[in-house]
């Protein structure tokens, strides 16, 4: 790697916070609407909250090369792999190094809408609420949703995960990036009111103006879309997305990822029963297994990092059940 102060790699994977993303060129011709002239990071914003769950986490290259790409682009990035192979926590580390703020979970299901991630109206809440024709105004039951929230934002971008997206049915992925590519979006509810400004709370419960009823983005928010690969998308969306497949790690890598998580208890562990449990797990990887890494993590940490002769102590027969039902296979006749 070059120099970091001549790299043009903005998200470096170090767990070193800084402002790089301050210096992030203006996007390319056909993705420029309505954004900010300059990047700057608002003052209040919740740096930490993603801290503990970014900091052990080992990115590879290419997950630095594609987080790179998609901000430079400001494309969504789509992220397949098999279950607990780190694809929600790329955007937890994003965020914790660019100094992004809390991270907007939205988990998808086959009855997610497009609308329901912008914002949630209570309109039965309302009207239970009201008293003849004495109703309570809309806003007060109308909420943004993590995506409203991510495309609010003015000077600085919103980190937001799109969890599970290929569980979702078959016009929500195209209805989605036409939202992402326009960057706005009208709320009929607001709209209606006839008030130049309303103000709503977003969904980390903070304040946002919403003007003429129009959510318009100010920055293109950094958008992590998470698959298992149980279903194949359009094409128009996979040509509008930064796409990344993450692949199973080989036995170095497995063993830095355990290093990196159970660094407590490195001077308390055997490190040829951890290795002798990482080759095991990778054989069984290479062998076609359906596993995930943290079945590994949980099972170094339950069968070795917390043994202590002087106060607990597992039977090799206890230890054998415990590896065995911990690492079960997640599909397939060995489930």
């Amino acid at each position: 790697m070059t120099d970091a102060s001549r790299d043009w790699k903005i998200f470096r994977g170090d767990n070193s916070q800084h402002d790089g993303l301050a210096d992030l060129p203006p996007p390319p011709p056909w993705r420029f609407y309505r954004t900010s002239p300059r990047l700057e990071r608002p003052q209040d914003l919740a740096l930490d909250r993603d801290a503990a769950r970014a900091s052990p986490f080992l990115p590879t290259e290419p997950m630095i090369l594609a987080v790179n790409a998609a901000l430079y682009l400001r494309r969504p990035l789509l992220i397949t792999g098999n279950p607990g192979t780190g694809k929600s926590t790329l955007i937890a580390k994003v965020a914790h190094e660019l100094k992004l703020g809390p991270v907007l979970r939205w988990p998808i299901n086959s009855r997610s809408t497009v609308r329901g991630g912008v914002y949630d109206y209570d309109a039965v809440g309302r009207l239970q609420a009201g008293r003849g024709d004495d109703i309570p105004p809309v806003d007060q039951y109308l909420t943004l949703g993590p995506l409203g929230t991510a495309l609010m934002a003015r000077t600085w971008p919103r980190p937001l995960l799109i969890d599970e997206i290929d569980k979702s049915d078959l016009d929500f992925a195209n209805d989605l990036l036409n939202l992402i590519e326009e960057g706005e979006y009208m709320i009929p509810e607001i709209r209606r009111l006839n008030k130049p400004e309303v103000i709503v709370p977003n969904f980390l419960g903070e304040q946002e103006y919403i003007r003429d009823g129009r959510i318009e983005c100010g920055q293109f928010p950094f958008v992590v879309m998470t698959s298992n690969g149980e279903r194949e998308f359009p094409a128009p969306f996979l040509r509008r997305c930064i796409r990344l497949k993450i692949t199973p790690p080989n036995e170095e890598q497995l063993a830095d990822i355990v290093k990196s998580h159970l660094k407590h208890y490195a001077s308390t562990m055997d490190p040829g029963a951890v290795t002798a449990l990482i080759k095991e797990f990778h054989e069984s990887l290479q062998e076609g297994a359906d596993l995930a890494t943290d079945q590994l993590l949980n099972a170094v940490f339950l069968t070795i990092g917390v043994r202590d002769s002087g106060q607990r102590s597992f039977s090799e027969e206890e230890i054998n059940e415990l590896r065995a039902e911990i690492m079960r296979h997640l599909s397939g006749p060995q489930a």
